[in-house]
């Protein structure tokens, strides 16, 4: 039977990546240390939607469908615990979702940054280890962030660039422009990854993945409490979640600035597809290979406008607001990502239909009282 580990199990995309697979018939073992749960209720920010420990979720996915998810709970930046897994479990597939995830988080002070450094570059490094002392022929699969790239004025390619120079080529990692703490570390990171590819012939898949939205997979069926952890805070929620649900509470769609920054966005459904297809499609020993997981791009204000115009269909009487923009970045600027590699391997992606934003709307209006407006603004300066 193939076995694929999952860290990160307990996050947003974790744990439908682990129910995914389970429905697959693949044996799932979810890992998680619970720090997002711990950094809400540091922060005081809930999700939209209580739902139970991993531990739990996963008893109760058993109950509904007959299949095991096994769950340890620790950090994987302890070695001695890692390894204890990797020794137990034996997977074929890891997914590494396991790294903190959030920039504001990253920025807020110099804890919050340290903890992202530590944790993200040592949970990387673990993982490299225990493939080679472990398991040589595991296949990494790594969720990556087109945030690396940063706002380049050229296509951004898949990973690579070639480079001619004084009559001589070669190839090269894509320049890298990280616009945050947290997406330096995952540039850094990457660079570790693409080091032990050459050095020690470990196999590995980096996902580089734009904005993720929405709320049910099929696997949820429609029970909350197989639901996933749905962040709409300024610290770990993303835009277009955000978005939804100021729609719903009549607070005003907040754009940052002139709201020409484009990124590229996919549905939670394609997020657990992709790595699918990196499972099903190994690359290669020694090699470091890079998607870029996309499906289609938006600046803030397309974004805004589409959410606007749905809501208002649904008669929210949606408005829009720019604000000051926290961040230091381009408001306006060239981008083309090219993203082919994933749609090669038989990607059919959802597209960001209005269907898709009723469906969102809809289900956030069901838990309109749980929602706490205050949290939504942001509050994280990346200058000072």
């Amino acid at each position: 039977m193939k076995k694929i580990l999952v860290f990160g199990a307990d996050g947003y995309l974790g744990w439908p990546t682990c129910m995914y697979f389970a429905s697959k018939g693949f044996e799932v073992c979810a890992v998680d240390n619970y720090f997002r749960r711990r950094a809400c209720l540091e922060l005081d920010i809930k999700p939209l939607i209580e739902v139970p420990s991993l531990v739990e979720r996963s008893k109760i996915f058993r109950e509904k469908t007959g299949l095991e998810i096994k769950t340890y709970i620790g950090d994987i930046c302890d070695y001695a615990f890692l390894s204890k897994v990797f020794k137990s479990f034996k997977p074929n597939t890891v997914v590494h979702y396991a790294e903190q995830p959030s920039a504001p988080y990253s920025m807020m002070n110099r804890e919050k940054a340290v903890f992202t450094l530590t944790n993200n570059l040592v949970s990387t490094f673990n993982i490299i280890h225990a493939v080679k002392e472990f398991n040589p022929h595991c296949h990494i699969i790594k969720l990556g962030t087109m945030g690396v790239y940063g706002t380049p004025n050229i296509d951004i390619e898949e990973g690579y660039l070639d480079v001619e120079h004084k009559g001589r080529k070669h190839t090269f990692l894509y320049p890298k422009t990280p616009g945050s703490l947290y997406h330096l570390t995952k540039s850094q990171d990457g660079d570790m990854l693409y080091f032990y590819c050459r050095m020690w012939d470990i196999r590995v898949t980096d996902l580089n993945q734009g904005p993720v939205y929405g709320i049910i997979t099929d696997e949820m069926q429609n029970n909350e409490k197989l639901y996933s952890i749905f962040n709409y805070d300024d610290i770990f929620g993303t835009v277009l979640n955000r978005f939804m649900v100021q729609a719903i509470t009549g607070y005003p769609l907040t754009v940052y600035g002139k709201g020409g920054q484009t990124r590229g966005y996919l549905n939670i459904k394609d997020t657990i597809a992709c790595v699918d297809l990196a499972a099903s499609n190994p690359v290669e020993k020694g090699k470091y290979r890079i998607f870029n997981q996309v499906v289609e791009t938006f600046t803030v204000n397309e974004l805004a406008e589409k959410v606007q115009r749905v809501g208002n269909q649904l008669g929210l009487n949606v408005k829009i607001n720019s604000i000051k923009n926290p961040r230091r970045e381009a408001e306006e600027h060239y981008y083309n990502p090219t993203y082919t590699g994933l749609k090669e391997l038989g990607l059919r992606p959802h597209l960001l239909t209005d269907d898709v934003l009723s469906e969102m709307l809809e289900i956030v209006s069901k838990y309109k009282d749980h929602i706490k407006v205050e949290t939504i603004l942001p509050k994280v300066l990346w200058t000072i």
